[in-house]
């Protein structure tokens, strides 16, 4: 989770960027002017609740959707949102949330990977060698490379869509609410990947999430969004204990207690310090 990366040079830098969608009296801005950064070999986290505009900056630093106004520059190459070409000639690589529907269920193993370096023209005997590779990296056996997503759980299928972000070896991955479709303990499994994977190649990512005590855990930095706007970022253990934001405290406090009186509590003392605010 350190930043290794050199003065002025970054693995992401949002620059001022506003998305819109719609058409004439339809049209709808979502993200509003919103700049953020994310250094070489660092862990950045968006955070907010559905609707807060995150995905969308997530998928316009894909290439995915297309900006209003404002830059990207991913590795240092600005790129065009109208092409993810682009993107992922400049080293970029993407796990959604839903291990069930981001994988194709009519695809062996095996070619899911293969496809994700098509444009590196492998032979299919490097793509194979690089296939094991990958998988051993993030704990599926070799045996799985013929089979098929539905053959796996969804902690598998996690694994299996990192290894196929890993597999044109990039240097930055976009991380959309990656664990949030996965059990608690299969939850910590995927953050430790992550993190290995981080260390052992020196990875970027930028996670988007609504989970702020799981956002602690992972990142380095943190921004947290609300109606399009960014409304705080720091040092994502400051953020956590001591933010300056009520919306961020509001965040905070909604995330579940395995004590049902204690969660009352402390929502309580919330409001109230709200109240009194």
């Amino acid at each position: 989770m350190t930043q290794t990366d050199a003065p002025g040079i970054t693995a992401l830098d949002i620059r001022d960027v506003s998305i819109e969608y719609g058409r004439g009296k339809r049209l709808k801005r979502v993200v509003h002017g919103v700049s953020l950064r994310v250094g070489v070999g660092e862990t950045v986290a968006l955070v907010g609740e559905s609707g807060s505009g995150k995905t969308s900056l997530a998928m316009a630093a894909l290439g995915l959707t297309p900006i209003a106004e404002g830059s990207i520059t991913v590795n240092g190459k600005t790129i065009d949102p109208r092409n993810r070409g682009g993107v992922v000639d400049a080293g970029a690589q993407a796990v959604f949330q839903s291990p069930y529907s981001s994988l194709d269920p009519a695809l062996p193993i095996s070619a899911i990977l293969a496809q994700s370096v098509v444009h590196l023209k492998l032979s299919r005997r490097e793509a194979a060698k690089r296939s094991l590779a990958v998988l051993d990296e993030v704990g599926i056996p070799p045996a799985a490379m013929e089979r098929y997503p539905r053959e796996f759980s969804g902690g598998q299928r996690q694994r299996i869509a990192i290894a196929r972000a890993m597999m044109p070896r990039p240097r930055l991955i976009v991380c959309d609410e990656p664990t949030s479709a996965l059990d608690l303990s299969i939850q910590a499994q995927v953050v430790n990947l992550l993190l290995d994977l981080q260390e052992a190649h020196g990875i970027s990512y930028l996670v988007i999430s609504h989970d702020l005590a799981l956002m602690k855990h992972l990142a380095t930095r943190m921004y947290v969004m609300l109606r399009g706007r960014i409304v705080e970022e720091g040092p994502a253990l400051d953020i956590y204990n001591a933010p300056s934001d009520a919306y961020t405290r509001a965040l905070i406090d909604a995330a579940p207690l395995p004590n049902p009186g204690a969660q009352r509590l402390r929502r309580a003392q919330a409001a109230a310090a709200r109240a009194t605010a």
